[in-house]
Order: C-alpha cells, then sequence, then structure tokens
C-alpha cells in the first residue's frame, strides 16, 4: 500500500523520486476509487526485493493504489495466476504469471489458459510449482505451508475482524440521554472525575425545551437545558449532566424484548416471558440494514447474556436478507470523439479515471441509450442497428441524483396498492437484488384484472357475479388443479418464496378462466389464497360472493391430499445413463411395472433389440435406466 509505513526504507535511491511522485498521486483518491474494478491497474516498482520463505527465491516489491492499508498489514503476497486484481497488475507491468493451482478438467475453466498463465483461475484446486507441496488439494496446502512456516518460526496464521470503534454519542436533542454525571470543582468547572446517576433515578428523561434547534455552537443542544435539569447535587458534590445523547441504536438494538413486556415498569423483560418468548424465529431485513442492525443487536443481546439478564446467547434463530429493488435498466453505449461505437467489453477505465478503448487508448465518451434501441443477444444486449456492438447493461441503485426514483404514491395512483405489493412480490426470490419494472407492474395489474373477470361479470351494468359461477360441486379435475395450488402456494408462502406462490396463483386464473363452470367451491378458497398479496381485491371479491364479515376472520385452505396425488406420472426412461423416452404409469407402480412399462415403449424396445442388459435400475416415480452391452 502507498502509506505503507516500510515504503520509504524498501525504496532504491534510483526509484525514490518515482516511488514518493506515485504515493503522492494515491493520496488524493478515495478507497472506492482505488479498487473500483474497471480501473487500469497503476503501480511502481521500489527497486527492492523480498524474499520468497518457501523457495528462496527473491519477489519484486510493487506499490499499488489499490492495495489499502486497512487491509489485513497493508503488504499482500500478490498471485497473479489466481487473483483476478493481481492478474490484471501483472499484465499491464508484464510480470511474470505463474499458475500454482491446477484447476483440473473443467467445462467452465480453459486449464490450458491458466497453466500457460494466460487466463487467471480463483478457485481450488491442486497445487504445482510448489515443490514440497505439489499435488496436495488447495485447502490441505493452506494448512500444510501455514504450519510448516510457523514451526520455522517465519510465519503464523491470523484472523483479521473488520471491526472498528462504535461512536456512542450524538450532537442532537432527540435520544436517549447518558446516564453520566460530570463532577464540578467550587468554579463550576469540569474535575475531570465521572460518575453513574444512580439507578434509582434511572431512566433519565430529556429536559422540556421550547427550543432544541441547533444554536451553531460545537456543544450540543441539550446545553440550552435548563439549570434545574442540567446540575446536580449530590453528596454534596455539585455535577453536570452529559449532553451528548445517544444514537437511535439504543432502542433498536433490544426492542424485541420490549415487546415481549411493553408495560412491565420494574424490569425491561420478565425473565419468565423472555425464557418463554426467545430467541425471535425470523428476523428479516436488507442486506444495508441487517449489516448495521443486526451487528448491533447481536452485539447488545451477547452482553446482555453475559451479565444474566436474558437467556439466549443469540437473538435470532434465522435471517432472511431480502434484496435491494433497484432502478430500471439503463443501458450505455461508448463512441470515439468521430461517432464510432466501441463494445462496453473492449472498454476500461484510464489511471485518471477516464473511459478509454483498451485497445489502443483512445478516448469514449459514453452515451444513454434508450431500451428500444438495444436487443438482447444470449446474455448480453447489444444495439439493434449495430449488432455487433456490446452494450452496458445495469440497473443502478435508486436515488435523486440518477433521476431513477419510483414513487410508490404515483404506482398506487395508477396500478392500485395490489399490484404494487403483487409486483414486489413477483418480482423475483425475496433475497435476490432485482431491477424495477413498469412493465412488470403493468403485467401484475393485468393479471389482478383477470382475478377480477374470473369472479365479476364485467360487462354487466350493476355488480354481480360472472355467468360462469355456479353452485354446483367441482369437478375432479378442478378440485385437483384447486388442492395442487393450495398445497403449491402454502408451501412457498411459508417458505417467503413469493414469487412462485404467484406464478400457482396465475396458473390457477388461466386454468379457470377457460371452464365453463366456475364453482364456488374452487373460487372461495382461491380468493383466500390471494388475499395476503392483494388484501383489497380479495376482500371486494369475498364480499361479492356473499359474505358479510371480513375475510381475515376465515381459517387458511388446507389441501387434500386426496387430491393432490397424482393418478398417472411420467417416468424418463434412459438407455446407459441418457433420457431416451417417456412413459406413463400409475403413480403407485412397483419397479416390476415399471420396467414392464419401459420394455414395452415403442423406442426402447428397439434400442433394447439384440442387446445384452447387464442392469435394470428402476427407482418408482422417478427414472428407469437400462444398463446394456
Amino acid at each position: 500500500a502507498p502509506e505503507h509505513p516500510f515504503v520509504p526504507r524498501l525504496t532504491t535511491p534510483e526509484q525514490k523520486d518515482a516511488v514518493e511522485a506515485y504515493c503522492r498521486k494515491a493520496a488524493s483518491k478515495s478507497d472506492r476509487e482505488r479498487t473500483e474494478g474497471s480501473r487500469q491497474k497503476t503501480g511502481v516498482f521500489t527497486g527492492g526485493y523480498a524474499i520468497n520463505p518457501v523457495s528462496g527465491q527473491p519477489i519484486p516489491i510493487w506499490i499499488a493504489d489499490y492495495v489499502l492499508i486497512s487491509y489485513g498489514t497493508g503488504a499482500i503476497m500478490a498471485v497473479p495466476a489466481h487473483d483476478t486484481r493481481d492478474f490484471e497488475f501483472a499484465q499491464q507491468f508484464d510480470l511474470p504469471i505463474v499458475a500454482v493451482v491446477d484447476p483440473g478438467e473443467s467445462a467452465d475453466v480453459d486449464r490450458d489458459a491458466v497453466l500457460a498463465g494466460q487466463a487467471c483461475f480463483v478457485g481450488e484446486g491442486t497445487a504445482i510449482h510448489s515443490g514440497p507441496y505439489d499435488g496436495l488439494p488447495t485447502r490441505e496446502f493452506k494448512e500444510r505451508i501455514i504450519a510448516d512456516l510457523s514451526d520455522k518460526g517465519l510465519a503464523r496464521s491470523a484472523v483479521h475482524y473488520k471491526l472498528r470503534d462504535w461512536l456512542f454519542s450524538r450532537q442532537r436533542f432527540w435520544g436517549e440521554p447518558f446516564p453520566i454525571l460530570h463532577e464540578l470543582d467550587d468554579e463550576g468547572r469540569p474535575t475531570g472525575l465521572l460518575r453513574p446517576v444512580p439507578e434509582s433515578d434511572l431512566p433519565v428523561d430529556l429536559p422540556p425545551l421550547e427550543d432544541y434547534k441547533p444554536h451553531g455552537r460545537p456543544e450540543p443542544p441539550l446545553e440550552k437545558a435548563p439549570d434545574s435539569w442540567l446540575y446536580v447535587t449530590l453528596d454534596g458534590k455539585r455535577y453536570r449532566r452529559e449532553t451528548n445523547t445517544m444514537p437511535q441504536w439504543a432502542g433498536s438494538c433490544w426492542y424485541y424484548l420490549r415487546f415481549i413486556d411493553p408495560r412491565n415498569n420494574q424490569r425491561f423483560v420478565d425473565a419468565e416471558k423472555e425464557k418463554a418468548w426467545m430467541p425471535v424465529d425470523l428476523y428479516v431485513g436488507g442486506a444495508e440494514h441487517a449489516v448495521l442492525h443486526l451487528l448491533y443487536a447481536r452485539f447488545w443481546h451477547k452482553v446482555l447474556y453475559d451479565r444474566g439478564y436474558v437467556s439466549t446467547p443469540e437473538p435470532f434463530q434465522k435471517l432472511v436478507n431480502q434484496g435491494m429493488i433497484l432502478g430500471e435498466m439503463e443501458y450505455t453505449a461508448y463512441q470515439t470523439d468521430e461517432g464510432v461505437y466501441v463494445s462496453a467489453a473492449d472498454v476500461e477505465k484510464s489511471p485518471e479515471g477516464q473511459w478509454q478503448r483498451r485497445s489502443d487508448q483512445v478516448a469514449v465518451t459514453p452515451q444513454r441509450i434508450e431500451p428500444d434501441q438495444v436487443e438482447k443477444r444470449g446474455d448480453r444486449f447489444v444495439l439493434k442497428d449495430h449488432p455487433e456492438i456490446e452494450v452496458e447493461s445495469r440497473a443502478y441503485k435508486m436515488s435523486k441524483s440518477r433521476g431513477n426514483v419510483v414513487n410508490p404514491d404515483a404506482i398506487v395512483r395508477d396500478y392500485g396498492a395490489d399490484a404494487l405489493r403483487l409486483y414486489e412480490m413477483f418480482m423475483g426470490p425475496l433475497e435476490a437484488t432485482k431491477p424495477w419494472s413498469m412493465a412488470g407492474v403493468h403485467g401484475v395489474r393485468n393479471f389482478l384484472d383477470r382475478v377480477w373477470r374470473l369472479v365479476i361479470d364485467e360487462g354487466a351494468e350493476t355488480m354481480q357475479l360472472h355467468p360462469s359461477f355456479s353452485e354446483e360441486p367441482a369437478t375432479d379435475e378442478q378440485r385437483r388443479v384447486l388442492h395442487k395450488t393450495i398445497e403449491a402456494v402454502t408451501r412457498d408462502t411459508e417458505g417467503m418464496r413469493f414469487n412462485t406462490a404467484i406464478a400457482r396463483m396465475m396458473e390457477f386464473v388461466n386454468y379457470f378462466t377457460r371452464q365453463e363452470r366456475r364453482p364456488r367451491e374452487a373460487l372461495e378458497p382461491f380468493v383466500l389464497l390471494l388475499a395476503p398479496y392483494a388484501p383489497h381485491l380479495a376482500e371486494e371479491l369475498w364480499q361479492q360472493l356473499g359474505h358479510d364479515e371480513s375475510l381475515s376472520y376465515e381459517k387458511w385452505p388446507e389441501a387434500d391430499p386426496q387430491w393432490t396425488r397424482d393418478e398417472t406420472v411420467e417416468v424418463p426412461v434412459q438407455v446407459l445413463g441418457k433420457v431416451r423416452a417417456r412413459v406413463s404409469v400409475p403413480a403407485d407402480a412397483d419397479p416390476a411395472a415399471l420396467e414392464e412399462a419401459a420394455r414395452n415403449e415403442p423406442r426402447i424396445a428397439r434400442l433394447l433389440e439384440g442387446k445384452q442388459i447387464v442392469k435394470v435400475i428402476t427407482v418408482p416415480g422417478r427414472l428407469v435406466n437400462f444398463v446394456v452391452r
């Protein structure tokens, strides 16, 4: 790292000016700028060398701004063949790239390129070019080399925690006052001695202030409190209260405990109630939120546990981080000053932070492209008019500065609250980070409209049920569709797989829209399934189906196993492990019946003709595999 204290002593006189100039330039950049992945790697040679303690070979010592002083010791052993940034650095300065991990044969890795030093491999494999460690799996190699270096007194294993001091004070009026008193001398000056507020005087409430705005001085706003609150006399000595306040974490770090016993004015929570309710079953929070609150709440809880105030060492049993919703997808193309398009894959940032073509460092300018100007080809986007030009596609975090903030009030106004709610759950897995799409909102609104038309006669002049609505019992097929939907939606809802639960409800609507009769027996349970996802629409439909009470008081539908079991199943038939056909058999078919059905399938019969069947593998309901020679 440019800030490393060893830089001056490792730099030779011949390299001193270059190294000092580079370090000055690096000092003007933020950590984020220095570690940005798209930037061209920069560095300077110190002229000094280190001796590899394993091989005994000299290693050149370089200064590089992508190495941060805050990471580890601020001095790293670069391994270009197996670290992406080190690989780019070595390519930039024509340094040797020696593979020391053999990735083995894999469809995802060009093994020959890795071994030749022409590609980077960051996974685990087998040690090579490592002397006595050759042939060891990566994990075993790490353990062996650490142990050997430790035995020789050359190194030791270490764990680095990315923890920093927690600044727990705020210079503002709101927030819990610190129960700390500063002793004053006879002239009213602090003596430097502190004492806690007596337990009998806790909690310390904020004083009533008519004006709690910042006063333009370094002191916190509580300095404006009346003397009757600010000064305290105890045991014949005068004290001044601490006027900094605690941050909001002081309350939010343990609110889950207070929820258990909110009216207890003797303890923060009754011990028996705490034992009965803790730990919390499920914690749901965004990744950014959880990094702070989850960390702080666990820290707070562990202190309470160590002091015997709570019965569990951990406050939460399960954590789910919902993904962030990004702005709509943005498309960027790059052009030279002459207007020539350059593929996004051929663009990089110069050390000065300017975009340039990678091959010849010609400056390029990013251009915002409208969605109708691009099309998807495979896993990338290209210009419609120039399909050989790859376009950068990216969704950014919503921010006012980018102008990509989605106003939920506008969505509710134009599409309804149910459409907003349903789309957020239908976007994808709960944990995934997903880009917003107005086309997706429109699609979900169309689905809700179809749900409405499934039950209500939209063409009638007055509100009435659809002509296909029926009080007759559902058919066996309809019951099978209904109960499979109940089973799937229940399972996915409990597993917080909301997007797939909605997909199953869409399948239900597609099926029953085609039915000439839509029985109450099927529609009412469906409306109950829909209620947590689209509560306003579901309540309205429930009322139109003839109910006076809110559906909130209804039991959740239960799937009847009689109707969730398929009478027949389709089973793949393999020959030498390759699927050659599929057969439909009764769901309860035993291995003998399954084998017979597979043998009677015409294509399988032709493939088996003249062959010796060595073995038949049958897994009821799953597959049949013929091993032949």
